[in-house]
């Protein structure tokens, strides 16, 4: 059976912003050839009085590769909840993800992306 949602840590190790990118692109594709559905993030939100860089980095990359087709959307955690009609169209494509303990947390932290 087939994966369908993997969990990433980009803040594993502290990277900088371009370490944690180049990190990104690389699991992403990784996901994709694995059959993977959905990713989801582990970005962490600043609490180290950085401001999040890498959260903000990594969402902007994921906005861009989403105009340019790479990707079929994003969710912030801060938005992952049943409330959220992104989430409920999200839920079509991996269910598993009605599984996922940030589900209605509004986990900032975190951030799903829809293969």
């Amino acid at each position: 059976m087939k994966q369908t949602i993997r969990v990433i840590n980009l803040e594993a190790g502290m990277p900088t912003v371009d370490q944690a990118l180049r990190r990104l692109s690389g699991e992403l594709y990784t996901s994709r050839r694995m059959g993977c559905r959905a990713v989801k993030l582990i970005h962490g939100y600043g609490s180290s009085g950085k401001g999040g860089k890498i959260r903000v980095a990594i969402r902007r990359e994921l906005g861009g590769q989403k105009l340019r087709g790479q990707i079929k959307d994003y969710i912030p955690g801060e938005d992952f909840s049943i409330f959220n009609s992104a989430t409920l169209q999200a839920f079509s494509l991996a269910e598993d993800l009605r599984n996922d303990k940030d589900l209605d947390r509004y986990n900032n932290g975190v951030t799903f992306v829809l293969l």
